[in-house]
C-alpha cells in the first residue's frame, strides 16, 4: 500500500511524494547523481554514507536487483529519491525488485517528487540538508527544524564505522601483495587488483602504520570512502609514515587523504561530483577520459608543494583530479578508475600501479 510522505529541505521547501522502502524518518545531505544506470552499485557504495541520493534519470528500478553487482557488504546511504520507481523489472540476473530490497535493508525512499527541480536547486544553491518524513500532522516548521538540526558532513569522521576491525584476505593468490587501507573500499577496486595477479590484503583504516608495515606489503592502496577528509588525521599520519617506503596509490577519499599527508588542504565543493560522465584530462598526455565520480570534497591546488605534480584536471570546473609525487612512487586520482558502474576509460591506472609494484614503472 502506497503511503504519502514529505521531502523536507533545510531552506523550508517541502515536496510531497510517495514513500517506498521503509516508512521511517531519515535525514542527511542531499546530493544528485547523473547516472542513467547503476542504481544498485550506488546503493552499495560506502562513499554515500550520510547522504540522500537524488537520481536525475527519471525511471529507476526497471532492471531489478541481483546478487552480483554489490560493492560492499551492505548499503550505507541515508535515503533514495527518484521521480518514478518501476514496479516491474526485467533482467536475466534479477532476483528481486528495488522496493523490496530497500525494505529489507532499511533504506527510506520517496518517489513522485520533481527531481529535475530538486537537481537545479542543488546546482544553484549547493548541497542542502534534507529529510524524508511519513505524512503526519506535525507542523511544517517542526520538520524543517529537525532537518536543520541534523549533523553536517563537514568535520565528521564517517569512516570509523565502516568496514571491519580486522584484516582479511580478498585474494591470497599472486606474485605481489597490496595492502588496502579500507576507508570504505568498493569491491570492484579489490577485483581490479586481483585481476592483475596481485594478492589483496584489506586492513582497517585505523590500523597503525607499524602493523601495516608488518604485513610486508609490496604496495599500499588508500581507498575511497565517505565524507570530509580533514578529520582522518590518523589515515594521513599512516600515509606520511609509509610514504617513500612502498608504492602508494590513492582513490577518491584516498586521493584527498594523501594530499593532506603531503601538506595540502581540502575544501567542500558546492554540490560535489556524482555520476558516470565526468570528463577528465590527463595533463601529461592530453588524453581525455570519461570518468566515474562520487565526492563532495576536493584538493586545493594552491596548497600543494613543489614536489607534487598535478596529473589530471576536471574539464567541467578545473578542479584537481590527480596528482603524483616527483620523488616517491606515489600517485592518486579523485575519480573512480574501477568504474562499476560506468565507462572503463581509466582502468589503465590499475595496470600502471601493478607495473609500479613490480618495478617496471617508476
Amino acid at each position: 500500500m502506497t503511503m504519502e510522505g514529505y521531502l523536507v529541505l533545510e531552506n523550508g521547501i517541502i515536496l510531497r511524494g510517495a514513500l517506498f522502502g521503509i516508512h521511517e524518518q531519515r535525514c542527511g545531505e542531499l546530493i544528485f547523481n547523473t547516472g542513467m544506470t547503476g542504481y544498485q552499485e550506488i546503493l552499495y557504495d560506502p562513499s554515500y554514507r550520510g547522504q540522500m541520493v537524488v537520481m536525475t534519470y527519471p525511471l529507476i528500478g526497471n532492471y531489478g536487483m541481483n546478487e552480483e553487482d554489490t560493492e560492499s557488504t551492505r548499503p550505507y546511504l541515508e535515503a533514495f529519491i527518484v521521480r518514478h520507481l518501476s514496479t516491474l523489472y526485467s533482467n536475466w540476473r534479477a532476483t528481486g525488485d528495488l522496493d523490496a530490497f530497500c525494505r529489507k535493508n532499511g533504506i527510506a525512499g520517496i518517489e513522485h517528487v520533481d527531481t529535475r527541480r530538486l537537481t537545479c536547486m542543488l546546482r544553484d544553491r549547493g548541497a542542502l540538508k534534507g529529510g524524508i518524513f511519513p505524512a503526519t500532522d506535525t507542523p511544517p516548521g517542526v520538520l524543517v527544524e529537525k532537518v536543520r538540526s541534523s549533523p553536517s558532513l563537514v568535520g565528521r569522521d564517517l569512516v570509523r564505522d565502516i568496514g571491519g576491525d580486522r584484516p582479511y584476505w580478498w585474494s591470497s593468490e599472486g606474485d605481489r601483495t597490496v595492502v588496502v587501507i579500507d576507508c570504505g573500499v568498493k569491491h570492484s577496486i579489490l577485483r581490479m587488483l586481483a585481476h592483475r595477479g596481485l594478492r589483496v590484503r584489506v586492513v582497517p583504516a585505523r590500523m597503525p602504520w607499524q602493523e601495516i608495515a608488518s604485513e610486508r606489503p609490496d604496495g599500499i592502496l588508500v581507498s575511497n570512502g565517505p565524507g570530509d577528509p580533514a578529520p582522518l588525521e590518523y589515515v594521513s599520519e599512516t600515509v606520511s609514515r609509509l610514504m617513500g617506503k612502498y608504492p602508494i596509490f590513492g582513490i577518491c577519499l584516498g586521493h584527498q587523504v594523501i594530499a593532506r599527508a603531503l601538506g595540502g588542504k581540502t575544501y567542500k565543493l558546492k554540490f560535489g561530483h556524482h555520476g558516470v560522465n565526468h570528463p577528465v584530462r590527463d595533463a601529461r598526455t592530453g588524453r581525455i577520459c570519461i570518468t566515474v565520480q562520487n565526492h563532495g570534497f576536493c584538493v586545493d591546488a594552491a596548497s600543494l608543494g613543489r614536489d607534487i605534480e598535478v596529473t589530471h584536471v576536471n574539464l567541467n570546473d578545473g578542479t584537481i583530479e590527480g596528482l603524483r609525487h616527483r620523488k616517491y612512487p606515489l600517485f592518486a586520482v579523485q575519480f573512480h578508475p574501477e568504474a562499476s558502474p560506468g565507462p572503463h576509460d581509466a582502468r589503465y591506472l590499475f595496470d600502471l600501479y601493478a607495473e609500479m609494484i613490480r618495478g617496471k614503472e617508476n
